[in-house]
């Protein structure tokens, strides 16, 4: 099935967080990661029709692993949503960085707010690689980090994370990378 419609830009997508904030507090992350979700057919799509058109690549899951961070976050760059850098971090996942990722609100929480761009990315990211992916937001500009960072695992590594987090160790230390 192929998608085609119009992207959400920095506004829309702002305004929909605030909405969300004030006219359904309790539903807003979930609603977020979901409608994020959605998107990735959407985005993974772009993204197949560009990597042919910029390097005649057919499939994105042909695309050499040594170059997947760089063209990754070309596209993303191209697409107005910001830099993406992606590292392995630990042996079971990738960070994927970005110091001006479009749904960041610089100082305006106390906790990562990327939701959307989760959902986006585990959507997009699983059909890139062909295997069912989570994606969880630890760091994020919204909250005054450096950079929004984006773990990207199967989804029981990121569940064994996201439990001992909330036991008080880091991300880096569940993921055996500190």
């Amino acid at each position: 099935m192929t998608t085609t419609g119009l992207t959400i830009g920095q506004g829309g997508l702002r305004q929909l967080h605030r909405s969300l904030q004030h006219h359904a507090p309790d539903a807003a992350i979930a609603i977020l990661q979901e409608t994020g979700y959605a998107s990735g057919e959407g985005v993974y799509e772009a993204f197949a029709a560009w990597l042919v058109a910029r390097s005649g690549i057919d499939h994105p899951g042909d695309l050499d692993a040594a170059h997947f961070s760089d063209v990754l976050s070309e596209f993303f760059q191209t697409k107005g949503w910001g830099s993406l850098h992606v590292a392995p971090l630990g042996g079971a996942a990738l960070a994927l960085d970005s110091t001006d990722w479009l749904e960041a609100e610089p100082g305006t929480a106390q906790m990562p707010m990327c939701f959307f761009s989760a959902g986006m990315l585990a959507d997009f990211l699983g059909r890139v690689s062909g295997e069912a992916v989570a994606v969880m937001e630890v760091e994020c500009r919204s909250k005054e980090d450096p950079y929004c960072r984006f773990l990207s695992a199967s989804p029981a590594t990121l569940q064994e994370v996201y439990e001992k987090m909330t036991t008080g160790m880091t991300y880096s230390e569940a993921l055996g990378a500190s």
